[in-house]
């Protein structure tokens, strides 16, 4: 018996791509053999010359009609998300109460945002996501909707069931391209085309993970919902005013303070002084001396003697 010829790995990466491209394709795929097997009664009928039976017909047509009808509906994948915004008595409390309604739906709290007010008059407001189980989206939105007085509340939808079929048939599809490469691997062949059919293998296991990450995702968004709540208390947050003993303090370290800078300004002048004082000095020497020489170039009037009487 003579040895069968031996295939290249690169032939059989072609056929295992050709093999994956038939295998998206055999579902609307009919084999000969049943075309025969369909079209045979069909050909006796006309070569006998009997004619088609009206009731097996009628028959045919009732069940034909009843047939969709019979077949279950699948259910649409939904992504759902809602938002509500309510006003509440206190922001505080109201978020340790948001924090028991997510764990009682089986839920989690996926962001808080607690802005308190900065100013005199403004008011205190939060932002906080959950996530709860879809089938518990609406139980969830009824409860909060009692905290307080609801300004806004809106729910969304988005239908990926294309996107979970799509991706679910690429997974399928690579998986069995992977299989593929791996008998491929196993053969024996060149160094060359086993490591070309490594990089593919490569390649197609990045998709792998790739889809599937996706499909995941997809997976996820839909059994479970996100909320956000925004949250703002009717009344504004007027500051505290501050105690006695803080107000005489803060008195005491702004007079403390006050008398500090005087002092260190009297010392500043001192030394301003200090560094011109020689001018100074000679700016009154000059000055003494400049009097006493006008006291000088002054001429001596005598007091005149009062007449005496006869």
């Amino acid at each position: 018996m003579s040895a069968l010829p031996r295939q290249s790995p690169l032939r059989l990466l072609l056929l295992a791509t050709m093999l994956s491209a038939a295998i998206s394709a055999c579902g609307s795929y009919r084999s000969p053999t049943v075309n025969k097997a369909l079209q045979a009664p069909a050909a006796e009928n006309s070569i006998a010359g009997a004619p088609i039976d009206q009731k097996r017909a009628a028959d045919q047509t009732e069940a034909d009609s009843a047939s969709p009808s019979t077949v279950p509906k699948q259910q649409p994948q939904l992504v759902k998300t809602g938002t509500v915004t309510v006003t509440v008595d206190s922001v505080a409390q109201t978020i340790e109460k948001i924090t028991a309604i997510a764990r009682q739906q089986q839920g989690d709290l996926l962001e808080l945002q607690d802005q308190l007010p900065q100013d005199p008059g403004s008011h205190h407001t939060a932002l906080l996501q959950i996530r709860v189980p879809q089938q518990n989206l609406e139980a969830t939105v009824k409860a909060l909707t009692q905290l307080g007085t609801v300004q806004q509340q809106s729910i969304s939808a988005e239908d990926v069931s294309s996107q979970l079929v799509d991706n679910q048939a690429r997974l399928r599809n690579l998986r069995k391209t992977e299989a593929t490469l791996l008998e491929i691997m196993n053969r024996s062949g060149s160094v060359a085309d086993v490591l070309q059919v490594a990089q593919e293998l490569s390649n197609v296991r990045n998709s792998i993970e790739q889809v599937d990450a996706q499909l995941k995702d997809l997976q996820n968004r839909v059994a479970y919902s996100v909320l956000t709540i925004n949250l703002q208390q009717a009344t504004t947050t007027m500051p505290a005013q501050p105690e006695l003993q803080k107000q005489v303090q803060e008195t005491w370290k702004q007079s403390t303070h006050s008398v500090g800078e005087f002092t260190v300004g009297l010392m500043k002048l001192g030394l301003w002084l200090l560094a011109y004082s020689p001018y100074l000095f000679m700016l009154i020497l000059v000055a003494v001396v400049m009097r006493r020489w006008r006291s000088q170039d002054r001429p001596i009037v005598s007091n005149p003697e009062p007449p005496t009487s006869s």
